[in-house]
């Protein structure tokens, strides 16, 4: 029986919904975490020079054959859960295999991807977004990525106006079993004066661009649904992610050039999933600035309505837009 494999996080509550959406339609849904293997999912999987990939992935109370497998949801999943009882280095070990030996095998199958892994961690790059963005026609910030502090008071000098410094990469870390985000900053005369601790790391910093809101344009196969974000404070209007309690949002749809544009984006990276962030200015252009392919959509649904979770059961069951 044809079957959509889900691999996500067990306490994933939006993939929830997917399988939720799945299943209403009649889809076979067969859900793993990769935290599962080795100790409570077992794979078997043979190649010879006759045929490909066949076998199977089995729990305690379901299995699937590969060969039925003819959508795969990847969403974050969790890490190898390993026997305890492995040293360090054994551990380090194990998960190499794991993820050679599970993760290429399920990597390998040839069905529809929402989206395939691969494809998935080089959209993450910001510098290769920014590139594919702007090569795709879609209107971009001046950007500099540096560790230098002389290259950061040029740019500065370039711009002659607001420039803000955000992370390259996750803004999310754990410090003293706390999780902490660094959100977007705007430089200030003092920050200029002393650059301190730039040397340490890449830092990315941009233009600032006047905005009357933003949009959150999660995407879906062939299908935009676009978002517009109204900050409450003057916090969520620096980075709207500080304070989400101020914001509100309503339905809106992109303007064809961008949705023209934003399709290329997602081609040119083999992306059948994004969340893409726009500044809309008061002049209405749309300003690109980056793009999670494994982006949050879930609060997006609930406060506007948008039906981004049947959209991503239907891509994965090969529906029609």
């Amino acid at each position: 029986m044809s079957t959509v494999l889900v691999v996500a996080a067990r306490d994933d509550w939006p993939t929830d919904r997917v399988v939720k959406a799945l299943t209403d339609g009649g889809a076979e849904v067969f859900r793993m975490d990769t935290a599962e293997f080795p100790q409570e999912l077992t794979l078997s999987g043979r190649i010879d020079a006759r045929k490909g990939w066949a076998g199977g992935l089995t729990t305690a109370h379901r299995a699937v054959d590969l060969a039925d497998i003819e959508a795969v949801y990847y969403r974050a999943p969790n890490l190898f859960a390993l026997p305890p009882a492995m040293s360090k280095a054994e551990r380090r070990f194990a998960a190499a295999q794991a993820r050679a030996g599970l993760g290429g095998i399920i990597t390998a199958l040839d069905c529809r991807w929402v989206s395939h892994p691969a494809a998935m961690s080089r959209a993450e790059y910001k510098p290769l977004q920014l590139a594919t963005a702007r090569q795709a026609g879609l209107t971009i910030p001046p950007t500099l990525i540096t560790n230098t502090p002389d290259a950061v008071r040029a740019f500065v000098g370039d711009i002659g106006g607001s420039v803000i410094c955000k992370p390259v990469a996750s803004p999310v870390f754990i410090e003293g079993d706390r999780l902490k985000t660094v959100y977007t900053h705007r430089i200030s005369e003092a920050d200029l004066d002393d650059l301190r601790g730039i040397d340490t790391t890449a830092h990315l910093f941009q233009a600032w661009v006047e905005k009357s809101h933003e949009v959150r344009l999660t995407v879906v196969g062939d299908r935009l649904f676009a978002a517009e974000v109204h900050a409450g404070s003057a916090a969520a209007h620096t980075d709207w992610r500080s304070d989400y309690a101020s914001l509100t949002y309503r339905p809106t749809t992109a303007p064809a050039d961008v949705a023209s544009a934003v399709r290329r984006y997602m081609s040119a990276l083999d992306l059948r999933f994004a969340a893409l962030d726009f500044i809309v200015g008061a002049d209405d252009e749309w300003t690109f600035l980056e793009a999670n392919p494994c982006g949050q959509w879930d609060w997006i649904e609930h406060a506007t309505g948008l039906p981004i979770a049947s959209a991503i059961a239907d891509e994965l069951r090969g529906v029609p837009a």
